[in-house]
This record gives structure tokens, sequence and C-alpha cells, in this order.
């Protein structure tokens, strides 16, 4: 059974770092296009990044690009989050989610993924 479990969240100052992990249980992690959304209280889920099965392409929503990187390690079976320079705006549940077909054309989308982790909380906050 395919399951993803995201961890690596907590709470941070502003402008502080933390790296946001997404493990893969029951699949090749690479064989998927990966996403990363984020629902913070009372807004709609946001899809931030994605990285592709065919190539490894990476792709950003405005708000995070420049801050946030995504990437992967196939021998661990895991997709990572850099999250740099946060701010306030950032607090919310992180979410990793994946998906066979879209090679992340629509990775803004939830509806595109199929697949979903638990969350982890991140809070950036003085």
């Amino acid at each position: 059974q395919l399951q993803l479990v995201e961890s690596g969240g907590g709470l941070v100052q502003p402008g502080g770092s933390l790296r946001l992990s997404c493990a893969a249980s029951g699949f090749t992690l690479n064989d998927y296009n990966i996403g990363w959304f984020r629902q913070a209280p009372g807004k709609d889920r946001e899809g931030i990044s994605c990285i592709d099965s065919i190539h490894g392409s990476t792709y950003y929503a405005h708000s995070v690009k420049g801050r946030f990187t995504i990437s992967r390690d196939n021998a661990r079976n895991t997709v990572y989050l850099q999250l740099n320079s946060l701010k306030p705006e950032d607090t919310a549940v992180y979410y990793c989610a994946a998906d066979e077909q879209y090679y992340c054309s629509g990775f803004v989308f939830p509806s595109f993924f199929d697949s979903w982790g638990q969350g982890t909380q991140v809070t950036v906050s003085s």
C-alpha cells in the first residue's frame, strides 16, 4: 500500500530554516511525481512545489520561489523540501502528495494528486 510520511516541521523564528522530509513506503518514489502543499487555518490547500518523475524537473509557486528547494534522494526513497528565509505567512500544515500521470503540470491543484501524507506543522513566529 502506497504510504507517505512527512516529518521535520516545528517552530522557527522569522528568517530561519527547516528541512521537511517526505518518506515513501510501499512504492518507489522515483516512479512518481511528488508535490508539496500547505494549508493555513481558514485557507485552501496551496500547491507550492513539485518534482517530476522523468527528469527530476522542479516547479515552485511564486510565493516560495527563491526561498524553498525541493529535492529527491532515491536511495532513501525520500523527497525533501528545504525552507529558507521563513516568514510568519509560511505558517501552515505542510503535506506531500504523489501522482503518476500529470508530471507536475497541475502541481498547484490538490485534485491532481492521489496519495497524501498526514502533514507536518510549520510555525514561524518570534
